[in-house]
């Protein structure tokens, strides 16, 4: 029997070690599950404002061909067609309705050439919206 009166003290040196790597491992996760995304936010207008108009939908068809708001377009006047359009709007905004029978590749190339006419919102309108019955 020992009778210096000495105790077992536990050392808790290494449970502080493991619970500040975790602190740290759950930090750096908590940092990389941060996500943004961009939007465009409307500006506010000082005085009275001039509503920009109806929305401007182009629609791809199959074969590829374009409808600009219900009327037919074809390929190589669309560029020129919707910078006119759109060189008195503030707003460039451009709906985009894909028919089912056109091909992604069409969709995209449509978009391209908007973006080539000065177009700088591109949204897609509900599948039903613009179609063609």
């Amino acid at each position: 029997m020992d009778t210096t009166g000495s105790r077992g003290d536990m050392n808790v040196t290494p449970m502080l070690d493991v619970l500040l790597v975790l602190l740290v491992i759950f930090m750096l996760l908590a940092m990389r599950e941060r996500r943004t995304m961009d939007a465009q936010l409307p500006v506010p207008c000082a005085g009275t404002c001039e509503p920009g108009g109806p929305p401007i939908v182009l629609e791809v068809l199959p074969g590829p061909s374009y409808r600009l708001n219900r009327a037919p377009v074809a390929r190589a006047e669309l560029p020129g067609r919707l910078a006119a359009v759109y060189a008195g709007r503030p707003e460039k905004v451009l709906q985009v309705a894909g028919h089912p029978g056109a091909t992604y590749q069409q969709v995209i190339a449509a978009m391209d050439l908007a973006r080539g006419a000065g177009v700088r919102v591109i949204g897609l309108p509900p599948r039903t919206a613009y179609l063609s019955k």
